[in-house]
């Protein structure tokens, strides 16, 4: 997934001139070489670790607090599921935004961006240019984009479970 979110970071950005994937790819690994692909894949790791840890949490909280029977309400997975994803997408920026400047330093004209080579260095360097507000920068779409894409997930996750229950159900009598 890594070299994916790279290039999709790289043409991203206003003004690289990319043409299409396979330019971007190539233009990435010639000047950059294969590290670019993966030099934010430590910190992807250490962003999807907190980031499930929290949806699963968090989903397994606003399930019980908005239906304590725990009776199958596809509302309640989507609202649940969508929250949790907020939370975690909310509370995941940080690394995101490092992770974000790790996969785009090659497109920088800024040395010591384009020098950045670990979480802790984008970390740093974050900080030192924009703050503890740069760490907070993209929240919004981030949530925003987490919510649905988690509310699909819970919502299809427990209606297989209670199919399967179901099923399970009618074949024991």
């Amino acid at each position: 997934m890594n070299p994916f979110d790279v290039i999709k970071q790289r043409m991203q950005l206003a003004g690289t001139g990319y043409r299409n994937i396979v330019d971007c790819a190539s233009k990435v690994l010639r000047h950059e070489g294969l590290r670019a692909f993966y030099v934010s894949y430590p910190t992807t790791l250490m962003m999807n670790m907190p980031f499930q840890s929290i949806q699963f949490g968090c989903y397994d909280i606003f399930r019980r607090t908005l239906n304590p029977t725990g009776s199958y309400s596809p509302i309640t997975h989507v609202f649940a599921g969508g929250m949790a994803g907020a939370v975690a997408g909310a509370l995941t920026t940080p690394i995101d935004c490092c992770k974000t400047l790790l996969q785009t330093r090659g497109a920088s004209a800024d040395m010591e961006v384009r020098a950045a080579n670990s979480m802790d260095a984008a970390a740093r360097i974050i900080f030192k240019k924009q703050g503890l507000s740069g760490f907070t920068r993209g929240m919004k779409p981030r949530v925003i984009a987490n919510f649905p894409a988690t509310a699909i997930s819970w919502t299809t996750y427990e209606y297989f479970k209670w199919v399967i229950s179901r099923r399970d159900a009618k074949r024991n009598f």
